[in-house]
C-alpha cells in the first residue's frame, strides 16, 4: 500500500515553481533593505554616548581631569554646541542620501541591479565600518566623521529604487498595500536590529556599534551578488499580470503581447484585447514629475519624513535627556516607535486596498499624528505604561504615510495608465519620490539640532506643524477621491433604482 506524503512535502508541493522564487526575491529584497537601515541607525544611538553628563559618571582614580562634566564625552562633541555638531553630522549623511537619490534612480534603470544593489551594500558598509574605526585610531576630527557620513550618504542611495525595481518586476502591479505594507516592515525591522546591536556595544567600545552593522550590511552584498535574480524571464518564470493606474484611481490588466494571445497565462480569451508591447526605454525626470499624483505625494513624504527621521535619529537622545535613562535603554526603549511603525505601514497599506483611497489614508494618519505627538510631547515619559503606549502610537501613526507613499503608492505612480506599461520608470518614479522626502530627512534632524537648545517643546512644535503641512500638499488629492466614491455610490444607488423598477 503506497502511503500518502507527508504534511510538509505536500505544504511544499502546492507552491508552484513561480510563487517559490517570487517569495525569494521578496525575502531577499526585505533582507537587503533591512541591512540598509540597520546600517544608519547606530548613530543614533551613539549619540549619548560621545557627550554625557560626566559627573554621573564613575571615573578611574588616576585620571587627570580638567573638566568634571566633560570629562568621559568624545571630542569634538565635549563642546556646548555639542547637538549642533550632532546636526552636521546627521545633514551630513541626509543632504547626501537627498542629492544623490535623484541620480540613482537614473542609473537604476540602466544598470544590472544585481550589480548596482551588491556595490552599494558593499561601499556602505566599507563607510560604516570607516566612522566605527575613529574609536580605535583614535579619531577626534569632526571633518573625518562628516566626510564619512557624507559618502554613506551617497552610497546608502542605491538601495531603496533598486529594490523597488526588484520587486515590481516580480510582482502584479495592482492592489498591493497589504503585501507592500507588510514588506515595507524592512525599515522598521532595520532601526529595531541597529538599535539593539547598537545598544551593546555603546557603553563599552562604541565603534564597535558601527564596525558590525558595516560587515553585516556588506555581507549582505556578497549574498546579492550571488543569488538576486533581477526579472522572472531570467530563470524561465512567467511574467506577472500587470495593471495600469487610470485616472480615476482604479486600475485595470495591461495585456502583453507574451504569447500571441494577449493573455500573459496562455488562456484562450474569447474577446480581442488591445494588445501593449511594454516600452523599454527609461523615462526622463520631467515625464515622470508629469505623472498627476507624483509632484504631491512627493512634498507630502517630505514632511512625513522630516517628522519620522527626526525621531530616527533624535528619539533616543531625547529619551535619555528628558527620562534620564542611559544611552543603551535610551536605545532599546526608541524600538517601541518602530515596532509602531511596522503596524501603522501594515494598517495603512489594507485600509487603503479596502477603500481605494492611498490619498485619504495618509491624510487622516497625518490629522491623527498631529495631536498625538503633543500629547506624547507632554505626558510621554510619567511612566512606563503611558511611554510604551505613545510610542508605539507615535510610531504607527508618522510612519504609516511613509511606508504607504513610499511603496504602494510609488508603485501605482510608476505604472500610471500615462506610462502604458513601461514598467522601466519605476525606479525613476520612486527615486523622484523618496529623493523628495530625502530634503525633509535631511532637515528635519538639522532643524532638531537648532531648535534642542530652545527645549524639546519647541521640537515637538516643529513636527506638529510638519504632519500639518504634509496633510495639506495631498488635499487636491483627497477631494479627487471623496469624488470618485461619491460617484461610485450614485451609480450604484441608481443600479439599484433600476432593478426595483424592473
Amino acid at each position: 500500500m503506497k502511503s500518502p506524503l507527508a504534511p510538509g512535502i505536500r505544504l511544499i508541493t502546492s507552491f508552484s515553481r513561480d510563487s517559490w522564487y517570487r517569495g525569494f526575491i521578496l525575502f531577499l529584497t526585505f533582507l537587503f533593505y533591512t541591512a540598509y537601515h540597520l546600517s544608519r541607525k547606530p548613530i543614533s544611538i551613539v549619540k549619548g554616548e560621545l557627550h554625557r553628563n560626566c559627573s554621573l559618571v564613575i571615573r578611574p582614580a588616576d585620571l587627570n581631569i580638567t573638566n568634571n562634566d566633560t570629562w568621559c564625552d568624545w571630542t569634538p562633541f565635549d563642546q556646548d554646541n555639542y547637538q549642533t555638531l550632532f546636526g552636521v553630522l546627521d545633514n551630513s549623511f541626509l543632504i547626501a542620501y537627498a542629492i544623490g537619490m535623484f541620480f540613482s534612480g537614473i542609473f537604476g534603470e540602466r544598470l544590472p541591479l544585481r550589480y548596482y544593489l551588491s556595490f552599494g551594500m558593499l561601499m556602505s558598509g566599507f563607510f560604516t565600518c570607516l566612522f566605527g574605526l575613529g574609536f580605535y585610531w583614535n579619531i577626534h576630527s569632526l571633518g573625518y566623521y562628516a566626510f564619512v557620513q557624507v559618502m554613506n550618504g551617497l552610497m546608502q542611495t542605491t538601495g531603496w529604487p533598486a529594490v523597488v525595481a526588484c520587486v515590481g518586476n516580480w510582482f502584479g502591479k495592482g492592489k498591493r498595500g497589504f503585501i507592500m505594507g507588510v514588506w515595507n516592515s524592512h525599515t522598521s525591522v532595520g532601526n529595531i536590529l541597529g538599535s539593539l546591536i547598537a545598544g551593546v556595544f555603546v557603553s563599552s567600545e562604541w565603534g564597535m556599534s558601527f564596525i558590525v552593522p558595516g560587515l553585516i550590511i556588506a555581507s549582505t552584498g556578497i549574498l546579492c551578488f550571488f543569488f538576486l535574480v533581477e526579472r522572472p524571464e531570467d530563470v524561465n518564470c512567467s511574467p506577472p499580470q500587470h495593471h495600469i493606474v487610470q485616472e480615476n484611481g482604479e486600475t485595470e490588466p495591461l495585456l502583453q503581447n507574451g504569447n500571441g494571445n494577449g493573455n500573459i497565462n496562455g488562456a484562450v480569451s474569447t474577446e480581442i484585447p488591445e494588445i501593449v508591447e511594454e516600452h523599454s526605454e527609461a523615462i526622463s525626470f520631467v515625464g515622470a514629475l508629469s505623472i498627476p499624483g507624483v509632484v504631491e505625494f512627493s512634498l507630502c513624504l517630505m514632511f512625513a519624513k522630516l517628522v519620522s527621521y527626526t525621531f530616527l535619529y533624535w528619539l533616543p537622545l531625547y529619551i535619555s535627556n528628558v527620562a534620564h535613562f542611559p544611552a543603551k535603554e535610551a536605545g532599546d526603549m526608541s524600538t517601541l516607535f518602530d515596532a509602531g511603525g511596522i503596524l501603522g505601514g501594515i494598517m495603512a497599506g489594507l485600509v487603503s486596498d479596502f477603500t481605494g483611497g492611498r490619498a485619504s489614508t495618509c491624510c487622516v494618519m497625518l490629522i491623527l499624528a498631529a495631536p498625538m505627538l503633543f500629547v506624547y510631547n507632554y505626558i510621554g515619559q510619567r511612566s512606563l505604561g503611558i511611554t510604551i503606549g505613545m510610542l508605539l502610537l507615535c510610531g504607527g501613526l508618522v510612519n504609516g504615510p511613509y511606508a504607504l507613499i513610499t511603496t504602494a503608492v510609488s508603485a501605482d505612480l510608476g505604472t500610471h495608465e500615462s506610462l502604458r506599461g513601461n514598467s522601466r520608470a519605476l525606479s525613476t518614479v520612486t527615486a523622484i519620490i523618496d529623493g523628495t522626502g530625502s530634503i525633509g530627512a535631511a532637515l528635519g534632524p538639522l532643524f532638531a539640532g537648532l531648535i534642542s537648545p530652545t527645549g524639546w517643546n519647541n521640537v515637538f512644535y516643529m513636527l506638529i506643524t510638519a504632519d500639518i503641512l504634509a496633510c495639506l500638499f495631498l488635499t487636491r488629492l483627497v477631494f479627487k477621491e471623496i469624488k470618485g466614491w461619491c460617484g461610485q455610490l450614485s451609480r450604484s444607488r441608481g443600479f439599484k433604482n433600476d432593478l426595483l423598477k424592473q
